[in-house]
């Protein structure tokens, strides 16, 4: 694994996105004192102060008064947006400041008042700006967006990407929004309106930080990609309704409105019913959800569990959901290490009854809509949980598809699920092939080694006529995809897990 990736790997996103945020706030009050940036440093400084004390205060107070649970870093990432966005100002600009307060209260405001089932529609940023520009003539002027600050916007913005895999979100947005701001600016040239855009502007700022917010986006590709070209099409200063002329943030709340449409997002308060031991080094949380929700096999979800003294990691986590749909619980698969996060040591601390919330259900990692698809599933480690998932759904409607399970270990003891593949192979068929680094094959169907493509070509014969579904370790996906396009598999016969802060 490269440095770049074992990085990514050892930190979440919410977390890297707060760094990302603090360098540019820091880079900006450094290049202000040499003079580069025509903003004063104390300005920049006092107004980053103000928008966190703002938001942190405001949003202790609404946490309390709906009976949330706020997540500290949630906070200082609206705060140092605004920030970065609304000018800066000195402590002697009683307006600006007034406007800035305001925002950071609207902003947080958003998050409880403009919610549906606990979770918020508007970018809270963007939400925050428009009603301030409206309200009180306080726009965003995107100040972020200048040439001394683009380096680190793009260096940043790009590994914060990279890090959530949504390179088609921000690709769809960019090749939307320069065509159309090429075709409706006037410019001596496409190239030079091209250029402006992107160097000149809060671009790759915009792209890769704020369009990019899980919580507001949709939930599957197609209609990322669909919510990309929108915020792109209304991104152009260019575009108007009469006297009303598009703005950055006002693209983003628009494609908002059109993300919750086509996905409502949820919200919901789980209650630890049990904990169940399904290997040496893994075990299983069940919960008992406030309300049913509906959920396809292989989907996962945000996991908060508010903890004193967080690591680097923060108290937000994904995970897939292990249960089936229909069961009425909702099951969190973890495989706990030596030296374990402060979030799953907080997660091993819970006993029943205790209490933590979900949201932003999502994920492609679905089974086909044509049920007679010859199937191929590889996990490693954790990843088994996406396959937990779909064996339960596939036991409980009596239904087996032609399908075959790879599952890779270091050794026998951190098998999980073993007695639930067992019965998916008696009652349905479905044939699960163990491998194991090292150690004896206690058991049938147990391969000592790795999986690799001759195992593959033994075992199924006919994997040229089969889906492929990749889940687990970021590198492990990546080398499997490798091994069987050399086998000749067709690119869009394999399926990859993923989902942000795998690791």
């Amino acid at each position: 694994m490269n440095p770049i990736d074992k990085f990514l790997n050892s930190i979440t996103m919410y977390r890297l996105v707060l760094y990302y945020l603090t360098v540019l706030i820091v880079v900006a009050i450094g290049a202000a004192l040499l003079g580069i940036l025509h903003y004063s440093a104390l300005a920049i400084l006092f107004s980053a102060i103000v928008a966190t004390a703002a938001c942190w205060i405001s949003n202790e107070v609404f946490a309390y008064v709906f009976k949330a649970q706020p997540s500290v870093e949630s906070v200082y990432i609206t705060a140092f947006i605004l920030a970065l966005i609304m000018t800066p100002v000195l402590p002697s600009d009683i307006s600006g400041t007034i406007a800035i307060v305001a925002a950071s209260i609207l902003a947080m405001a958003s998050k409880y008042v403009l919610a549906y089932r606990k979770t918020h529609i508007f970018n809270p940023a963007a939400i925050a700006v428009v009603i301030t520009g409206i309200a009180m003539g306080a726009y965003a002027s995107w100040w972020v967006g200048n040439e001394t600050l683009l380096p680190f916007a793009l260096v940043g913005g790009l590994l914060i990407v990279r890090k959530i895999q949504r390179f088609d979100l921000v690709l769809s947005f960019a090749a939307v929004a320069l065509v159309v701001t090429t075709l409706t600016v006037h410019e001596s040239s496409w190239w030079l309106a091209a250029w402006q855009t992107m160097a000149h502007s809060a671009f790759f700022f915009f792209a890769c930080i704020m369009l990019t917010e899980p919580a507001t986006t949709p939930p599957t590709r197609p209609l990322r990609i669909t919510y990309g070209a929108l915020v792109g099409l209304l991104y152009s200063p260019a575009i108007h309704l009469g006297s009303l002329y598009s703005t950055p943030e006002l693209s983003l709340v628009i494609g908002n409105v059109f993300s919750y449409a086509v996905e409502p997002k949820i919200r919901l308060m789980l209650t630890l019913t049990g904990i169940e031991k399904t290997s040496a080094s893994t075990s299983e949380f069940i919960f008992k959800p406030d309300r049913s929700f509906d959920f396809k096999p292989g989907q996962y979800l945000e996991w908060t569990l508010p903890h004193a003294k967080s690591d680097s990691r923060g108290n937000r986590r994904y995970f897939t959901i292990a249960s089936a749909p229909g069961s009425g619980d909702v099951r969190l698969g973890v495989k706990f290490y030596e030296n374990s996060s402060t979030f799953k040591k907080a997660l091993a601390a819970l006993r029943p009854g205790a209490r933590m919330s979900v949201s932003q259900l999502r994920g492609d990692f679905t089974l086909p809509a044509d049920e007679s698809r010859k199937l191929a599933f590889i996990a490693g480690g954790i990843g088994i949980t996406t396959f937990a998932s779909m064996m339960r759904h596939f036991i409980d409607e009596k239904y087996a598809p032609p399908a075959v399970l790879f599952y890779c270990n270091r050794s026998y003891e951190d098998i999980a699920y073993r007695e639930l593949f067992e019965q998916a192979r008696s009652e349905l068929g479905i044939k699960t092939i163990y491998a194991v680094n090292d150690g004896p094959a206690p058991v049938p169907h147990m391969h000592i080694g790795f999986i690799d493509t001759a195992l593959i070509k033994s075992e199924i014969p006919d994997y040229a006529e089969r889906t492929f579904y990749l889940s687990g370790p970021r590198s492990m996906v990546v080398a499997f995809e490798r091994q069987l396009s050399e086998l000749g598999v067709s690119r869009t016969h394999i399926k990859t897990d993923f989902f942000p802060g795998f690791a």
